[in-house]
């Protein structure tokens, strides 16, 4: 494991997941039902959700799939998997697990899942491949792996914050080599590693989806600079006299797509899915 991935499933996801985690959720619903009506889980299925943090799309799976059905969150974070599980109790839904591991060496035998699942996960495996021939691996034959990843960083959430910071600051938006959001927005990127790990069928397609927050343009502002740890070299690099302007600057990008309170960004995103033969 990585020190990008390490970090990623360290204290900073807790500490904006638990300061923001109603209105991420809020901004991130349709990205989760999106992927589950992608996934098409049906009744009594056993799924693995890779990269589940605090808990979704792994609890709606549990929904679809029902009592006889199982669902296992993994995720590298057990604080993260801890408000999952306390997620999942509130539902009173008893058809899920947690579980802490890595998705390069996943702690399952072959031939376990009927369906497989992550939600802007797979582009912040230090080793994608690897993960996907591990997710290959422990699907049974017929099962199918879907993905949602992040599509080019040229979009209203990311420009109007992220790259409003690059402007000023020059440089390059994230360091070569680390945790990269966009790693598969290029298209048939994210298809050709599902090839390579093994799978068929394969799937890509592009879509752009809500991606709503409901509250201000100041508050969508200072999520973003919380929740963004691949951006943070690139931030740190911000003079003190320089944050005012940047701020303002970024804050009144945002405003632009306020209405009725909710600032109405959409997401341009990737869905990417393979069976196994």
């Amino acid at each position: 494991m990585s020190d990008s991935s390490r970090h990623w499933g360290s204290s900073y996801r807790l500490v904006a997941s638990e300061k923001w985690k109603a209105k991420s959720a809020a901004m991130g619903r349709d990205a989760t039902s999106s992927l589950v009506e992608y996934a098409q889980p049906r009744p009594g299925m056993h799924v693995l959700d890779v990269a589940s943090g605090t808990g979704e799309p792994a609890i709606s799976l549990a929904k679809a799939v029902g009592p006889a059905g199982h669902v296992i969150a993994l995720d590298l974070s057990h604080d993260l998997l801890e408000i999952a599980a306390q997620r999942a109790r509130q539902r009173s839904l008893y058809n899920i697990t947690t579980q802490i591991a890595d998705a390069q060496h996943l702690p399952f035998a072959d031939n376990t899942f009927d369906l497989g699942t992550s939600r802007f996960g797979v582009m912040f495996f230090s080793d994608p491949i690897q993960a996907l021939r591990e997710m290959h691996r422990v699907l049974r034959p017929g099962g199918r792996a879907c993905f949602l990843a992040w599509g080019p960083v040229d979009q209203p959430y990311w420009a109007s914050g992220m790259c409003t910071v690059r402007k000023h600051v020059g440089g390059s938006l994230l360091v070569p080599g680390s945790s990269d959001p966009f790693r598969f927005s290029e298209p048939g990127s994210l298809s050709a590693a599902l090839r390579a790990s093994g799978f068929q069928e394969v799937e890509e397609e592009p879509r752009v989806i809500p991606w709503n927050w409901p509250g201000s343009a100041e508050d969508a502002w200072e999520q973003q600079k919380a929740v963004s740890t691949p951006f943070r070299p690139m931030l740190e690099r911000v003079r003190e006299d320089q944050w005012p302007m940047i701020n303002a600057e970024a804050i009144q990008a945002m405003q632009k797509f306020e209405k009725d309170g909710v600032i109405q960004f959409t997401a341009t995103v990737v869905f990417a899915s393979g069976h196994k033969a």
